[in-house]
């Protein structure tokens, strides 16, 4: 077996999931397990389903049609079986991403498709859909010396005391080719995320294993009228529909009677950290200077200390 930290819990797999960092040591008391096995084409007591998937009591089916099904069991087991002539490397990409992202579902994480860096004590986020460069503009802060705490989805759970906090999951970056040329980090760059695309896994500088306080989230958009470049807090009841916009796959947060509980989480996050909409031009250019707004309004935030 293989382990991982993903999201912060332990991870035995029968596989080998490209992306994660492996983890120095054993995990015989796994919280996940990832495994192969039959996989059925549908449940018999399913209470919801969709077009490619079945929920039935504490199990959830997911079809991938002709690469691969995936039976995540209770937040604990995810349980593979590839379909026609399907790679081993492919199927672990699924498994890492669509399928981990549903199983933090089952297990009442709050689930963000998000970016994050460390910022001193704590963590801040970057939301928005694929291709809003979240993990571009988290590769160029580890960059500038932020350690990397996720990429692509987060994991945040609400403590007792109503503090949101982030786990790390040790993934590496997701770039593609002209990302990495214009960030110069050949030198970084592993194994291809699939074999026909130009995107690459890239071992971050930096990365942190420990658990850290929520304590802002950008949603990134472009730099299009009416929306000028710039670091804006939007009011509370926006800033809350933000965040539940912004769940990893939200589909899935209606069809699992998780609205509810998205909707609090926002309500918290919004009240315990800042939530900012970030506006900035969609160019390589610009990344001194979107950094240097960022370290600027942390500082005006108390993220950073003032210069003297």
């Amino acid at each position: 077996m293989f382990s991982y930290l993903v999201s912060g819990l332990s991870v035995a797999s029968e596989l080998v999931l490209p992306g994660l960092i492996a983890s120095e040591s054993s995990h015989p008391d796994a919280d996940v397990v990832i495994r192969a096995g039959a996989v059925p084409i549908a449940l018999d007591d399913t209470t919801v389903n969709g077009p490619n998937w079945h929920l039935a009591g504490d199990r959830f089916l997911i079809s991938i049609p002709g690469v691969i099904r995936m039976l995540l069991i209770g937040g604990r087991e995810i349980l593979y079986e590839p379909e026609g002539s399907t790679s081993a490397e492919e199927a672990a990409i699924f498994i890492s991403g669509t399928g981990f992202g549903i199983l933090l579902h089952q297990r009442g994480r709050i689930v963000l498709h998000a970016s994050a860096v460390r910022v001193r004590d704590s963590a801040v986020l970057f939301c928005g859909p694929s291709g809003a460069g979240k993990s571009t503009l988290a590769a160029g802060l580890v960059d500038a010396g932020y350690d990397l705490v996720t990429d692509d989805f987060c994991g945040i759970s609400i403590h007792a005391d109503g503090t949101p906090w982030v786990e790390p999951d040790g993934r590496q970056l997701k770039l593609w080719q002209h990302s990495i040329d214009r960030l110069s980090l050949a030198e970084r760059r592993a194994a291809p995320v699939r074999p026909e695309l130009e995107k690459y896994y890239v071992e971050p500088r930096a990365a942190t294993a420990a658990a850290l306080p929520l304590a802002a989230i950008y949603v990134l958009r472009e730099a299009r009228p009416p929306h000028q470049p710039g670091i804006v807090r939007p009011n509370i009841v926006d800033g809350g529909l933000m965040v539940r916009n912004n769940a990893y796959r939200p589909v899935m947060v209606r069809r699992m009677a998780q609205a509810d509980l998205y909707f609090q989480a926002a309500a918290t996050i919004s009240q315990r950290a800042g939530v900012f909409t970030l506006t900035r031009e969609m160019n390589f250019n610009s990344f001194p200077t979107v950094i240097g707004w960022l370290e600027a309004h942390w500082r005006e935030v108390g993220l950073l200390e003032r210069a003297a």
